[in-house]
């Protein structure tokens, strides 16, 4: 069914303004972005159609290279430009939220926290979770972003990082993109060094926390930092 022959109440753009962005599913607001869609086929099929192929996952939209969205049949550059703009934005937009007044010491408020920062990435990204004297957030930075397997961990940049924001803790975090979050002998490794390099400036390294998909590793937790 063209989406001109819904009821105007059940028309995403419509429905989107009435109810708010809120009431619709994501196969509605993926037919939002692509406004249109080709003979025999509406934006609401075609947006059907792409979630099909990752099985309804968002996460598995996002994964796709520009160039593979971009040449699926009815796509083209542009709606694929749109997509992965819209992705974007909604990953930045996370970015900037920042819990304030609210204490980050338990290992899942970080990962409930970072997971948008982080999930569905393909690559490793080293973060700073830079803490006031009531474990309170004051910046949260990315630090360093690596290839499909290991990213390095800047030791005298977290340090500094620390310092000139006055930090009085540190919780480093990172993913590890092939879903399983145990730490590997570097990451434990560089995990002594940071905590040793932060407590010579009096600066305690609070928790390092590996993030995958669905799960997460607390240093803290399991007793190794």
């Amino acid at each position: 069914m063209r989406i001109t022959e819904m009821s105007e109440s059940e028309r995403p753009r419509e429905k989107l303004l009435a109810r708010g962005a809120q009431a619709l599913a994501d196969g509605e607001l993926l037919a939002i972005l692509l406004r249109n869609g080709r003979h025999g086929e509406s934006a609401l099929e075609q947006a059907q159609r792409l979630l099909n192929l990752t099985d309804g996952r968002l996460t598995g939209l996002f994964d796709c290279d520009a160039g593979y969205l971009a040449s699926m049949e009815g796509i083209g550059p542009p709606k694929a430009a749109t997509i992965l703009a819209a992705f974007e934005l909604g990953r930045r937009f996370i970015q900037e939220q920042c819990p304030s007044g609210e204490s980050v010491m338990e290992p899942k408020t970080v990962f409930d926290l970072m997971l948008p920062r982080l999930k569905g990435l393909k690559h490793e990204e080293c973060w700073e979770l830079l803490l006031d004297h009531k474990s309170r957030i004051i910046k949260i930075l990315r630090c360093t972003v690596g290839g499909g397997r290991t990213t390095t961990i800047d030791i005298p940049a977290l340090v500094r990082n620390a310092m000139s924001h006055s930090a009085a803790g540190i919780i480093l975090v990172h993913n590890h993109p092939d879903g399983d979050p145990r730490p590997s002998a570097s990451d434990i490794r560089e995990t002594g060094a940071l905590r040793d390099a932060a407590a010579s400036c009096s600066i305690p390294l609070i928790d390092h926390i590996i993030i995958s998909d669905e799960h997460y590793y607390s240093f803290n937790e399991e007793k190794l930092h």
